[in-house]
């Protein structure tokens, strides 16, 4: 796995680059990141935040908290959504990367998935496909 990653939102607007290595993928299920993926669960890799350089035109990066502590942030030309983080919990000073933002392979040795209790119900009628 290479240690520098690169990303981007849909339409290029921001870009953004991970010095350091991706840590290990949470699929999340929660009614939060099903909203704001607009899918069945999202997929992040967490980095400290001092090793991700985001670029981006003016006013593109727009955050959102969904929760006390929790920003998520989005490009607010195209909606793609990019990041989150938590100011109150146990890892204050790293952020969540949406995967499928990813410009450059990730392999993730370690995937967990979270709030499963929140898997919508089709899911599973999926999964035989």
């Amino acid at each position: 796995m290479s240690k520098t990653s690169q990303g981007s939102c849909l339409c290029g607007a921001i870009r953004y680059q991970v010095m350091a290595p991706l840590k290990a993928a949470t699929h999340c299920h929660c009614k939060k990141c099903q909203k704001g993926h607009g899918a069945a669960f999202a997929s992040y890799a967490s980095a400290p935040r001092t090793a991700v350089n985001i670029h981006a035109a003016a006013d593109a990066l727009r955050g959102y908290e969904s929760s006390p502590g929790v920003t998520r942030q989005f490009c607010s030309q195209c909606g793609s959504s990019l990041f989150w983080s938590d100011a109150n919990g146990a890892y204050p000073g790293w952020i969540s990367i949406a995967l499928g933002t990813l410009d450059t392979p990730f392999s993730a040795s370690q995937q967990t998935h979270s709030c499963v209790e929140s898997k919508v119900g089709w899911l599973s009628a999926l999964q035989s496909i």
